[in-house]
């Protein structure tokens, strides 16, 4: 075998490897529920799914977020993109928002996000910012919401981006699970 064949032989091997290994990562970010984005980069943040509250009473509380921050817009949270939805009936009786997300921050297994109700059957709760705890823990997650202490969204008041009550409220089991993706700003180690 002559020097140029083998040479060229090893260029294929190496460029062979290197594809099995970019295969390899994107399947690993993709099963870690990472989202590569063209610059093979993942997201900055997320919180996603949809889940049942666990209540004593028989209500029928549901939260549903596709909330994300851009690898671009990591240092800003207030360019968090998505929608949320809720609903909370008991015995028939009951309503329902849903919104844009705009602002997004988590911290390990913990998400903040904050939003604005663009529609809802509940009235004076249009165009109120509302805003939603998760914490992660796999069958076990917990949630709180902004309007905890007064009762009702819609009385919500002047609520600043990122900010809601600590995750106070239990998911039911077998109704659903949310899914938190950890923020890392560049100013942490």
């Amino acid at each position: 075998m002559s020097r140029s064949a083998s040479a060229s032989a090893r260029i294929r091997v190496a460029a062979g490897a290197a594809a099995l290994i970019a295969v390899a990562c994107t399947a690993s970010a993709a099963a870690a529920g990472r989202s590569p984005g063209s610059d093979g980069s993942r997201e900055a943040a997320a919180l996603t799914g949809s889940a049942k509250l666990s209540r004593t009473l028989g209500d029928d509380i549901t939260f549903t977020f596709d909330a994300h921050l851009a690898a671009r817009h990591r240092m800003d949270p207030a360019k968090a993109t998505g929608t949320f939805r809720f609903s909370h009936y008991l015995d028939g009786e009951g309503a329902w928002a849903k919104g844009r997300i705009d602002c997004l921050v988590t911290g390990g297994k913990v998400a903040v996000a904050t939003g604005v109700i663009t529609g809802s059957d509940l009235p004076g709760a249009k165009g109120k910012r509302v805003g939603f705890t998760v914490h992660d823990v796999g069958r076990h997650d917990r949630l709180g919401y902004s309007w905890a202490s007064v009762g009702n969204p819609a009385e919500t008041k002047n609520l600043p981006k990122c900010v809601s009550s600590a995750p106070f409220e239990r998911v039911k089991n077998g109704t659903g699970d949310f899914r938190v993706l950890p923020w890392q700003p560049d100013f942490v180690e």
